[in-house]
């Protein structure tokens, strides 16, 4: 299959995204987390509808992937300002998706 290490990160992101927003409902303080759900939810979103279009060869992804680099970069900036695990294991998925797909765009 074409782009299996882009599909894989972004796959990756979702679950690490998804779990994190989750977590974050689950913190003492979730006024503080506001942010790191909204980035978490939207990252996901993007992430899946790419890698489901990519997965079916979809050809003219590159401005969702250009989206999903910007939005998994954003994440990972909010989740680096938290503590928790769940965060930073989240802003390390975005990040290497960041990177996934700038690798895919050749920048």
């Amino acid at each position: 299959m074409k782009n299996t290490k882009l599909i894989e990160a972004l796959n990756n992101c979702v679950t690490h995204c998804n779990y994190c927003a989750d977590a974050c409902l689950d913190e003492d303080n979730v006024k503080m987390m506001v942010n790191c759900i909204r980035n978490d939810k939207a990252c996901a979103e993007i992430c899946a509808t790419t890698a489901k279009l990519l997965a079916s060869n979809y050809e003219d992804v590159k401005s969702l992937v250009e989206a999903c680099l910007k939005i998994c970069q954003q994440c990972a900036d909010e989740c680096a300002k938290h503590e928790h695990q769940h965060c930073k294991d989240c802003a390390e998925a975005c990040k290497k998706c960041a990177d996934a797909c700038q690798e895919y765009l050749g920048k």
